[in-house]
């Protein structure tokens, strides 16, 4: 059986319950490419100890050869670029189609991470570590996401997906912090618009992001 993480040419350094790995993990995966992924424990400082690897001292950091990229959205359209499979291109050709996919990558770190990060943070990290939900957080970032959602259910009344007329990295950029959301109360947000709906659960349901998963359930389990 075929596993497409365990050759040595290709490294990722990361951590599976990090949306950001999972962010490049699932461009990895959806492109078929091969690598190792070597588990790094963030809380106990194990990335601090390789400052090459990352200046900042963020996860995670993919290495080939002679590049070593850091920042998840980086990797992804690295990867993107890089080993677009023929006929299912994440990428455009043409400038102007490929600018308006880029705008929506940015859409998605600068409009919908923001508020979906601080959601994930009250609504699953926390509870996980025993800590309280703040209420008053929840409520507030909620407010922020239903406008950029709705934003979202306009555009995607001209096209099936964010980035145009096909599966580009502006969607699957997201699905990380949708895998997460989706656990949550928040799910309604998504529910409530159909177009939104459709997208979220067409994008979930792709096969690069299907073997994330089960890499993530295999070591939870």
């Amino acid at each position: 059986m075929e596993k497409p993480y365990v050759m040595a040419v290709r490294k990722l350094y990361g951590a599976l319950d990090s949306p950001s790995t999972m962010r490049a993990l699932a461009s990895l995966f959806e492109h078929d490419v091969e690598f190792e992924l070597i588990p790094v424990d963030f809380q106990a400082g194990e990335l601090k100890k390789m400052p090459s690897l990352s200046p900042f001292g963020e996860l995670p950091v993919f290495q080939e050869g002679d590049l070593t990229l850091f920042e998840s959205r980086t990797i992804m359209r690295y990867i993107s670029h890089e080993y677009g499979k023929r006929g299912e291109e994440q990428v455009y050709e043409i400038p102007k189609l490929q600018g308006i996919a880029a705008a929506w990558i940015d859409v998605e770190d600068h409009q919908f991470d923001p508020p979906a990060s601080k959601l994930i943070w009250e609504l699953v990290f926390k509870p996980q570590k025993g800590l309280p939900t703040d209420e008053g957080v929840v409520e507030e970032e909620e407010a922020k996401l239903v406008k950029v959602l709705d934003v979202y259910e306009e555009r995607l009344s001209n096209s099936v997906f964010l980035g145009g007329d096909k599966f580009t990295s502006a969607d699957l950029t997201h699905i990380p912090s949708l895998y997460l959301l989706m656990k949550t109360p928040v799910k309604r947000l998504f529910e409530e618009r159909p177009r939104v709906r459709a997208w979220y659960r067409g994008v979930m349901s792709r096969p690069g992001w299907e073997k994330m998963v089960e890499m993530v359930e295999k070591v939870r389990a």
